[in-house]
């Protein structure tokens, strides 16, 4: 009854509204057409015929006066549509009006209320349905090609999943690199209600190949226009998004602008801000045909079942063959030919609202497509100079961005209450291993940290490298955080060959990672280095999980398990792979050892040789591994047999041996119930004996661990009884399993921890 009520009263409001407005319109236009006491006419001309005071001045004043009598019949027949409205949809029914105005270049039609029942504000009295339902599947697709676009498109996934309320399904169109970067990530970020599938965009180079292109993102800026040839047959509606893409509100809203869209309209697009297609931008400028300023193709909505019914492939190919017979190629990729389409077939677009494309690139009109922050909507990074570019309202711009992208991405693993997510049998697996966990164990935290996923980014920056056809290529394994990553130019210097690191890092640390390797000469002159980023969760340091997936993912026959802080000999590699082929690891189950040594001094004239070493050993600047403190982790070595050898020579192996060696790629991964400190490589080491390998030392190897202040591991290790029990009980646990799986053999290892 109230609601009939408050009805009654809207109607009876706008009526009177609609009765006084045109009178009281009438009223201030006739008081103020007197100029003098003497009639002025709202023409120009006839006021010049007329008039004899006629000036710029007054013809700009009177020009005024029409726009406002425009705006005043345009009000007029707003509020008729809404009375009308109002009246067909009964009292139950009528909306709040409470949408802002934009300016008329923002949308189609109906671009003032876009936001009606969308943004939180414009609620109804009554009870409005929302646009999107709760666990309505958004869709969204993405065409992602290189190292670079992977890292963009992290930055983009952040924005959205921050802002989302619903199931998210992405469609990423991908090559090769990118899809093996985004299929890790996306598997260990483990986030509730998002679906990914990837498409081969290798494939659908032979689609767009011919089409000579002009524009920096090369072929894959092509493919948007073979979407509804490569999406699922059964997919409605999608929308696309460059990479390059930062949301500021939930994209459900941008979803439902597609209720939005009236007769043939397929195709959502924001008007563009530069002035690109208007073609005065240079002398000789020829831009490709476009409706006025033309379409920019960042975000597009795409209703793909009506796109297949016109015949979509065959419309645009048509046009594209066309147009360059003129203009021969693309400057701006497929945003070109998706202009060419809509000059031709202008009914085909609904014009969005500019806010859900706000172009930052140099001289757009972007700041006409807000007035305040709320306003904002999407932020488009489409200039090559992406941070840099010239806008007065950079820095804010920036700022978001920078927020996302150093924003913890395992913040984002938030379930959708009341949305059932899809079976994952991995999330399953992993909450029944942790619910088997006793969380009253001492240990507890130890035992956990072995099933912490960790979102992984492989390829943080680019990489290529081609191994040696003759199959005896060696990559460098280690892994670091940040404190360390001062060492690896000096690694880079020393070692020329393919390098394989995992970094643990934080999101933020990751970007400035990304900073320093950008600005490094050293650095950025080696593209056969692959910086794999996990990022940090819980309270350990993950080491054996690092050093898997820095094994994991190289492309020589063999590797070089070393640490962060050691410096192998120059011309190690190449020494590295003589001994390949010497000692036959392609057909023997092989450890070659490197000999380790270290220095106390930070600043060390590192030798070039066997004999400079020996000579420096000999005058206390260097030292054996290790040896005041941990003499058993590399005695078995036998150092003193060492100086003189000229030829390798096998050693046996004993309790809490941790020598660095070469192995061939499929030898055993590490254990990562250890964490932290302690016995991390002994296990690995222990396991490798127990596979029979033969554990050589080569007699002109050498490297050199370089002086750090201790990890926070080592003084938590030193300091923390319980963590010195807990590592105890791990030990005693894993040879155990030793003994399960390796039988009678793997009693020696029990036997030599009880006598040493």
């Amino acid at each position: 009854m109230l609601g009939i009520c408050r009805g009654r009263r809207k109607f009876l409001a706008a009526s009177l509204t609609l009765l006084c407005i045109p009178a009281i319109t009438w009223i201030y236009l006739f008081a103020g057409s007197f100029e003098d006491g003497k009639p002025v006419s709202l023409s120009p001309l006839e006021s010049q015929a007329h008039s004899p005071r006629y000036t710029a001045s007054s013809q700009r004043e009177r020009e005024s006066l029409e726009v406002r009598v425009r705006e005043v019949e345009e009000e007029n027949r707003s509020l008729r549509r809404q009375l009308s409205l109002a009246q067909g949809q009964g009292p139950a029914h009528r909306r709040g009006n409470h949408s802002k105005t934009y300016s008329m270049e923002e949308g189609t039609g109906d671009s003032e209320n876009l936001r009606a029942g969308i943004v939180a504000g414009n609620s109804s009295e009554c009870g409005q349905q929302p646009a999107v339902e709760k666990c309505e599947t958004i869709h969204v697709a993405i065409v992602c090609a290189g190292y670079n676009a992977s890292r963009d498109v992290v930055t983009l996934v952040k924005s959205v999943l921050f802002h989302r309320r619903n199931p998210l399904h992405f469609h990423l169109i991908a090559d090769s690199i990118a899809e093996q970067i985004l299929a890790t990530l996306f598997q260990t970020w483990m986030v509730p209600a998002v679906r990914v599938d990837f498409y081969n965009a290798d494939e659908l180079k032979s689609e767009v190949s011919w089409i000579p292109n002009k524009h920096y993102s090369g072929i894959y800026g092509l493919m948007k226009l073979v979407l509804t040839k490569t999406l699922p047959a059964n997919l409605e509606r999608v929308i696309v998004l460059d990479t390059d893409i930062t949301f500021a509100t939930d994209i459900a809203e941008l979803w439902a602008v597609f209720h939005k869209f009236k007769g043939q309209q397929v195709l959502g697009l924001v008007e563009n801000q530069s002035d690109w297609y208007l073609g005065n931008l240079w002398k000789n400028h020829r831009p490709w045909p476009a409706l006025g300023r033309g379409y920019n193709t960042g975000v597009i909505l795409l209703l793909l079942d009506k796109l297949r019914k016109m015949k979509w492939e065959q419309m645009w190919r048509l046009t594209a063959e066309r147009e360059l017979m003129g203009m021969l190629s693309t400057s701006l990729a497929d945003q070109d030919i998706f202009n060419a389409v809509i000059k031709q077939n202008p009914f085909l677009v609904y014009q969005l609202p500019c806010f859900w494309n706000v172009q930052l690139s140099d001289h757009t009109r972007s700041e006409q497509c807000y007035r305040d922050v709320s306003d904002l909507k999407v932020i488009h990074w489409n200039s090559p100079k992406k941070l840099r570019v010239k806008n007065k309202h950079v820095e804010f711009f920036r700022n978001l961005y920078l927020t996302f992208l150093e924003y913890d991405g395992n913040l984002l693993r938030r379930e959708l209450f009341g949305c059932p997510s899809e079976t994952d049998v991995n999330s399953e697996n992993l909450q029944k291993q942790l619910s088997e966990l006793d969380e009253d164990d001492l240990c507890y935290e130890f035992r956990r940290e072995r099933f912490t996923v960790h979102r992984t980014h492989l390829y943080f920056l680019h990489y290529e490298f081609e191994p040696a056809a003759d199959n005896t290529d060696v990559t460098l394994v280690a892994q670091l955080s940040m404190d360390r990553l001062q060492m690896l130019e000096a690694i880079c210097k020393h070692w020329e060959g393919p390098i394989s690191l995992a970094l643990y890092l934080s999101d933020a640390e990751a970007q400035q990672f990304l900073r320093y390797a950008q600005g490094s000469e050293v650095l950025m002159s080696r593209h056969n280095v692959g910086y794999h980023i996990v990022y940090k969760e819980g309270q350990f340091y993950p080491v054996n999980l690092l050093r898997n997936v820095a094994m994991k993912h190289i492309s020589t026959p063999y590797m070089f398990l070393s640490d962060i802080d050691f410096l192998p000999m120059y011309g190690l590699y190449e020494y590295l792979r003589k001994s390949v082929i010497q000692l036959d690891l392609a057909n023997t189950k092989k450890a070659m050892i490197v000999p380790a040594f270290e220095t106390l001094r930070y600043r060390l004239s590192f030798p070039k040789s066997k004999a400079e070493l020996l000579s420096m050993l000999d005058m206390g600047t260097l030292f054996t591994f290790r040896y005041h403190v941990w003499t058993k982790g590399h005695a078995p070595t036998n150092f003193a047999k060492w100086r003189t050898a000229t030829m390798p020579y096998q050693v046996e192996w004993e309790a809490d041996f941790e020598p660095y060696v070469v192995v061939r790629r499929d030898c055993p991964e590490y254990d990562r119930r250890f964490v932290g400190f302690g016995w991390n490589k002994v296990a690995h080491i222990m396991e490798l004996d127990a596979q029979e390998y033969e554990f050589t030392v080569l007699p002109n190897a050498y490297m050199i661990h370089m002086p750090h202040a201790p990890s926070f591991d080592i003084t938590k290790f030193r300091s923390n009884k319980q963590y010195r029990i807990c590592l105890k009980t791990l030990k005693e646990e894993f040879q155990q399993d030793m003994s399960r799986r390796y039988g009678f053999a793997a009693l020696k290892y029990l036997t030599a921890e009880n006598n040493s």
